[in-house]
Order: C-alpha cells, then structure tokens, then sequence
C-alpha cells in the first residue's frame, strides 16, 4: 500500500529547501525522496547543480537510519560540501568569476 508523501521544509546554509519523501511505492517495490531548492529558486545544491534532485532507493533506507528524512537530507548535503568541485563553487560564488 503506498503511503501518503511526506513534505518537508528546512533550511541549510541559507536555502530554503523542499524534500518530499514517498516511503513506499509500486507496490512497496522502491521508496522516492525529491529535493528541491525553494529560494532563492533553483538554486545550485552540492547533490544538483539545478537544485532537483530524484533519488529512488529501496524501502526502509530512510527508517533504517532514524526515519528523520530532513536530517538525512543535510547530512548527505553536509557531506557532499566538502568536496572540491562544491568548495570551488562556493568560492567563486563569492568572488564573481570574470572568465
């Protein structure tokens, strides 16, 4: 039985971010999370450099870590923003890149 999304609003580093999570569908055969950056509008996540993102996975993953959907979804953008391409995004976020 598929069960009703959970819609869910944070935000993280100043990006208003929708996560909506399907716990189970088809059947219960794949769970599904969407992400997407509110405002500003589309704005570039470390997981999506057009701030959507779909992730299917199988059921139960996000109730096997603790069943918070907004704490997995930070956590999984806190661990992408230390990579080098998001820390050179970031940086020339800053500055204004002329070239």
């Amino acid at each position: 039985m598929e069960q009703q999304p959970q819609v869910r609003r944070f935000t993280w580093q100043g990006i208003e971010i929708e996560a909506t999570y399907r716990p189970c569908l088809w059947g219960g055969v794949i769970a599904h999370l969407e992400i997407n950056s509110i405002q500003p509008p589309r704005a570039p996540l470390p997981i999506t450099e057009t701030g959507y993102r779909s992730h299917f996975h199988p059921c139960g993953t996000v109730e096997a870590n603790g069943g918070d959907v907004v704490a997995q979804v930070m956590a999984w953008l806190d661990e992408e923003a230390t990579k080098p391409d998001w820390q050179r995004y970031v940086e020339n976020s800053r500055q204004g890149v002329l070239f």
